[in-house]
């Protein structure tokens, strides 16, 4: 299902992280504000999500926040106070379940996600799309066991078979659906579920432990808010993730820049639409290199059938520091130019 209830005959374009450290209107509230106070003020948080609507025009306006906040209710110590995020202590044991206390209730805790987009949906365009977004089961606990997603995993590999994964879900669940719902009822039309740690795993490991999770959240989302889309985001994945999931109550498929749309478009049941997926590399291009790649890129895909009227343009991940906001201002408008 297309998350744009008034999708027109061009191409409708968002990106992660178009709201951030690349803009200059974010860095002029930044100067005056950290990162936490920017996400928990609902006012900051409307300011910094409005700026990139206002400024290069995208079809759809994401909640300026942070997918880690659920570690932070779960008593693990979030700070951004050295740059990137840390927490206090992470899960080296099943043991280590038991220090896990929620700090609030959902309902409390993320009243200010539900108040920023309150206020964000009453000052967007009506034809501006606004979404709402979470970290995914997997990626949350790669978080909470090393500390972030990158390097080899193995403690958080190690977990999906000694109970920690199973455990940790199983406190963590309900939250998760918590903020998503705060997040639906105060305006947002879509929730996005951001998996970037997926890839890290076989197909196999992803279809027994991943999926259920995945499939579980959203039966239990959908329920509570069958109006709102779903829109679910996984990195360095390919065809053979997609495969795997159950696409029941997904309404959208994001994929990275090492996928074909066209081929996962074809594995894609008409209900389901596909989101992405230039390099964020390229903005970094000079204009006259990114104009005649993006318009390659477009045209290729026109030329082996991808059906434009189910896909949401963007990038295959967030908009990276130092990006020339010339080049995300005109990119934006060679994409809004393409007929669907």
């Amino acid at each position: 299902m297309d998350i744009f209830e008034n999708r027109g005959s061009t191409l409708p374009v968002w990106f992660m992280r178009q709201a951030g450290r690349y803009h200059s209107h974010y860095q002029g509230i930044k100067k005056n504000s950290d990162f936490m106070t920017m996400c928990k003020n609902p006012e900051l948080a409307c300011e910094v999500t409005l700026g990139p609507i206002q400024d290069f025009g995208f079809n759809a306006a994401i909640l300026f926040s942070d997918l880690l906040f659920p570690l932070e209710q779960l008593g693990m110590g979030l700070s951004y106070h050295s740059g990137p995020p840390t927490l206090e202590w992470h899960l080296q044991s099943v043991d280590d379940i038991k220090k896990l206390k929620l700090t609030a209730p959902g309902e409390e805790f993320y009243k200010f996600q539900g108040e920023a987009c309150k206020l964000i949906r009453e000052r967007l365009p009506k034809d501006v799309t606004l979404l709402g977004f979470v970290g995914a089961p997997f990626t949350l606990y790669t978080y909470a066991v090393e500390g972030s997603h990158a390097g080899n995993l193995v403690s958080a590999k190690q977990g999906l078979f000694d109970g920690r994964f199973e455990a940790f879900t199983k406190i963590l669940m309900p939250e998760l659906l918590n903020e998503m719902l705060i997040q639906a009822r105060n305006g947002a039309q879509a929730v996005a579920l951001f998996d970037t740690a997926a890839g890290e795993l076989c197909v196999a490991d992803y279809k027994e432990f991943i999926v259920p999770k995945i499939s579980q959240l959203l039966k239990e989302f959908k329920a509570k808010s069958p109006g709102t889309k779903v829109i679910y985001y996984s990195k360095h994945t390919q065809a053979g993730f997609i495969k795997a999931l159950d696409l029941t109550h997904i309404d959208v498929i994001g994929v990275d820049w090492r996928c074909d749309l066209v081929e996962i478009q074809k594995l894609l049941p008409p209900h389901v639409f596909i989101q992405g997926n230039l390099d964020p590399a390229w903005l970094h291009l000079p204009w006259e290199i990114l104009e005649k790649k993006a318009n390659h890129y477009y045209q290729d895909l026109r030329d082996r059938g991808l059906d434009f009227k189910r896909w949401t343009a963007g990038l295959g991940h967030g908009v990276l520091i130092q990006t020339p906001e010339t080049n995300v201002r005109n990119l934006v408008k060679l994409i809004q130019s393409q007929i669907c």
